[in-house]
């Protein structure tokens, strides 16, 4: 099946990053640029494995999901239970591991280019994030056209919903909003 993924390191610790990333309500409107309406289904009132949420994209679609796993401060997985009709299968991952922000991006940059952007960005603990997204598309007519589509639009929104994430991670009315 085919997979975009994403990742981004934050300035706080993987028990934060995991706090902010399971907001609901107004405040995960405030962050979440994918979402126009999220709730919990069944009467549930907080996440947790087995738990469903209705999810309606600001772009129209909408999915009934169900947390698969459910792992604070390391992950959180789900699976599409019933979503848009070109969607045989869709489920998202997201992980929260420890990291040092100048180590985290001598991973992908040089070593000069990691102090500098440890100077931009502030070096130090924090967390870097992956969110992955798996889906196949139906019909099977489809399928070539609408994962290589998939590839493009999924892609495209996991980096910016990433990048709003971070920009949470960052909000001080967001992190004072969160449980102790």
């Amino acid at each position: 099946m085919p997979q975009v993924s994403a990742e981004i390191w934050v300035p706080v610790s993987p028990e934060t990053a995991f706090a902010v990333s399971q907001t609901t309500g107004a405040t995960r409107k405030r962050w979440d640029t994918f979402i126009s309406e999220q709730h919990f289904l069944d009467g549930a009132v907080a996440p947790g494995k087995g738990v469903r949420t209705y999810t309606k994209a600001r772009t129209g679609p909408s999915m009934v999901s169900e947390y698969v796993s459910h792992r604070p401060p390391t992950s959180v997985g789900m699976t599409m239970v019933k979503g848009p009709w070109f969607f045989a299968r869709f489920g998202g991952g997201w992980r929260f591991m420890p990291a040092d922000h100048a180590a985290d991006q001598a991973a992908d940059d040089t070593a000069d280019q990691a102090a500098d952007d440890a100077d931009d960005d502030g070096a130090g603990a924090g967390t870097r994030t992956v969110w992955k997204y798996t889906y196949s598309i139906r019909p099977a007519w489809l399928r070539r056209p609408g994962e290589w589509l998939g590839q493009i639009i999924l892609g495209r929104e996991i980096r910016a919903r990433l990048e709003a994430f971070a920009a949470a991670c960052r909000d001080e009315e967001i992190l004072r909003g969160l449980p102790r």
